[in-house]
């Protein structure tokens, strides 16, 4: 979601004010506008029920669930990923160990920072869910079952979000590279894992986990951009004084 920090500095260090990273540039402002734009284009389309979207999901949901009921094992496999690993509360979780880990360390505007943004996060995916109230795909001989409506995936979208605020945070901490790089391939290994168990264990569209991604992703940019306009206007107020 943007480039990997450069710095060495150990995590629990100072960190200025003005602190920001790439996302709340000029190309994460561009990124946020793309995004935007492409989540709205992607609700209007399941929301209007658009028949191209909607014969693509179907085409693709049926034949990851003919894999699915050929393959009990690695069935089995994606349903233990989905509800332990990837779970939405296994996400807010580690979001909370986020969080306290950065008002332990004195960073307590950017803890609540992250933690609000996690909870926005949720009520607008639940919020959604309402609105659009597109139906889960229905099987004959499901392999797995879910409540609620479909769009977006929950499970996509809180792996999307709280990944992404991990980046960003290890980002404006100046972590080493190393340790960016890994959470980058942890997150992106998450993110795509999740939304691929959702679809082959028959509970989403392929649309509903692209809506989650993209609304989380866009949710990520925003956060960074708002908290880095804030910080940059903390920073001019102080120095004007």
């Amino acid at each position: 979601m943007h480039s990997a920090p450069r710095s060495d500095a150990p995590l629990n260090s100072p960190q200025p004010e003005g602190r920001s990273t790439p996302l709340a540039g000029p190309a994460g402002r561009v990124a946020t506008v793309v995004l935007g734009v492409l989540t709205a284009l992607l609700v209007c389309g399941v929301a209007v029920g658009w028949t191209p979207l909607f014969d693509a999901d179907t085409s693709l949901s049926r034949t990851t669930h003919r894999w699915a009921v050929a393959d009990p094992t690695l069935t089995h496999a994606n349903r233990i990923l989905t509800d332990w690993v990837w779970d939405p509360w296994t996400m807010r979780a580690l979001c909370a160990v986020l969080v306290g880990w950065l008002w332990w360390l004195g960073d307590r505007r950017l803890a609540v920072w992250v933690g609000a943004s996690c909870l926005i996060a949720s009520l607008l995916q639940q919020a959604l869910k309402a609105v659009v109230d597109k139906d889960r795909p229905t099987w004959p001989d499901p392999v797995d079952s879910a409540n609620f409506a479909a769009f977006p995936s929950g499970h996509a979208m809180t792996a999307t979000v709280v990944g992404g605020l991990v980046l960003w945070v290890l980002a404006l901490r100046r972590a080493g590279r190393a340790l960016w790089l890994t959470a980058l391939a942890v997150t992106a290994v998450s993110v795509a894992g999740v939304g691929w168990t959702r679809v082959w264990l028959g509970v989403h569209w392929p649309s509903d986990v692209l809506g989650g991604w993209l609304l989380g992703a866009f949710l990520v940019l925003l956060t960074a951009l708002l908290y880095g306009r804030g910080a940059r206007q903390a920073t001019h107020g102080e120095a004007s004084r």
